[in-house]
């Protein structure tokens, strides 16, 4: 899936599910249809582990987006 893929499939406030990618000291890393997404400060969640977030801001340019727990 490219980037103008995801950003056709996905807006702001879509709850999606996704899969923790990577665990770091401010949050956690996860993937949603190919691409990483930033939940910061989350500490209940582990490598690998199935989560449903919300999308709470798309970044277009830096192709990124931040999420939270829904």
């Amino acid at each position: 899936m490219s980037w103008n893929e995801f950003l056709a499939g996905h807006r702001v406030g879509d709850v999606v599910d996704g899969t923790v990618s990577k665990v770091l000291p401010f949050g956690a890393f996860v993937r949603v249809a190919g691409f990483d997404g930033l939940l910061p400060q989350v500490k209940t969640v582990s490598d690998g582990q199935p989560v449903r977030v919300r999308i709470l801001a798309i970044d277009d340019a830096g192709e990124r987006f931040s999420l939270e727990m829904a």
